[in-house]
């Protein structure tokens, strides 16, 4: 009586077993195909062919390696600074030196460090050609794989171009008359340059200073400055309206991510299979990471104004919210609707801490500006 059912069943799964198999032929034709011509090829355009195959997947090896490696990532990497040990301001002289010294900028030095970690540290993925070149011309970012640790990275780098602005055009000079620091100028103008510069171009003189190059050029910059700074000859003005100027520039730029967390939600609701989701997430996850250590820093450069003005408590939370989204490293990301009991949306959980940071960092700047 069961006989009927039985067979169905198995024809079922005869059916299902031909189309994988059919599908797999299908993936596996050009292999074959390209098997069977290169056995009967001669030695010389076997060795030319072999050479190819084996660079191309090399290059490929060594890309997969390098998105897929992340090189001292640490979410509470600015522990490791010394920030609530510093007595005074960046440029006023240290009391317990012997010689002339002056203290540093803690800014710059995590700036600095963030961009070593960047480009030195890890291999910077925007620039290699590979990276460019995508998935079978399917930009990386479109796809589900590969584009996390880039976003991460770009995230990253939209921090340290804020902060060099600032740096040159108003924290590393003294008002808006005096000489603008031509090491802080030189880090701004590196910080500027494409993102996904290689080496090689098409456009004359077809050979160019890599993405890389140019922020190791900041890296040496930026290590002046402070280098000036501690033999008592650079300038920081640490007052309150840059101070605010600052944080002003910062909540901007919370702001304009949260839109882009938003228009990505609207955009799609396709949970774990949005591939826009996580690269989204990961660039925001990056500028966080980074502001992480920036704004820590201020606390140390701007330490009068703090107390002063009586910021800190407000500012001990907003690293707290910023700590707080550090910790979300969810293996797949997804993009659903809010009110979904299956699939979480980690675009909105990160939107939230995004908008806490940002409302803390608008009550710090109403402190600053009364």
């Amino acid at each position: 009586m069961l006989d009927p059912v039985i067979e169905f069943f198995e024809r079922i799964f005869n059916a299902i077993g031909r189309g994988i198999g059919v599908v797999i032929s299908f993936i596996l034709w050009p292999f074959v195909t390209m098997a069977g011509w290169y056995r009967r090829r001669g030695f010389l355009l076997k060795a030319i062919v072999g050479a190819i195959v084996l660079i191309f997947v090399g290059s490929y090896g060594y890309f997969i390696w390098q998105a897929e490696r992340w090189v001292n990532y640490n979410p509470d990497y600015p522990d490791s600074y010394e920030f609530a040990q510093g007595t005074v301001a960046p440029g006023e002289r240290l009391s317990d030196a012997t010689d002339a010294q002056c203290a540093e900028s803690a800014v710059v030095q995590v700036t600095r460090d963030l961009i070593d970690f960047n480009v030195n540290q890890n291999t910077w993925l925007p620039s290699l050609p590979l990276s460019k070149a995508g998935f079978f011309g399917i930009p990386w970012k479109n796809t589900p794989f590969l584009d996390n640790k880039a976003a991460f990275q770009l995230g990253i780098n939209t921090v340290i171009r804020r902060t060099t602005i600032e740096l040159a055009d108003r924290l590393g000079r003294v008002r808006g008359t005096s000489q603008i620091n031509q090491n802080l100028q030189d880090a701004k103008e590196a910080m500027a340059y494409n993102e996904d510069a290689w080496w090689l171009t098409f456009s004359p003189p077809f050979v160019q200073p890599s993405t890389p190059e140019r922020h190791r050029a900041a890296i040496r910059a930026l290590g002046n400055f402070n280098q000036d700074m501690k033999a008592c000859r650079g300038e920081f003005d640490a007052r309150s309206d840059n101070l605010l100027q600052f944080l002003d520039r910062v909540t901007g730029d919370i702001g304009s991510t949260s839109d882009i967390l938003r228009a990505r939600m609207e955009a799609s609701d396709l949970g774990w299979f949005d591939p826009r989701a996580d690269d989204r997430f990961w660039f925001t996850y990056g500028q966080l990471y980074a502001y992480y250590g920036v704004l820590r820093a201020t606390r140390s450069d701007f330490q009068n104004v703090y107390t002063d003005r009586r910021v800190t408590n407000v500012a001990e939370i907003a690293e707290q919210q910023l700590r707080g989204a550090l910790n979300m490293t969810p293996f797949i990301i997804s993009n659903s609707n809010e009110s979904s009991w299956i699939m979480p949306s980690h675009l909105a959980t990160m939107g939230f801490y995004l908008l806490r940071v940002r409302s803390n960092l608008v009550e710090m700047r109403d402190i600053l500006d009364r």
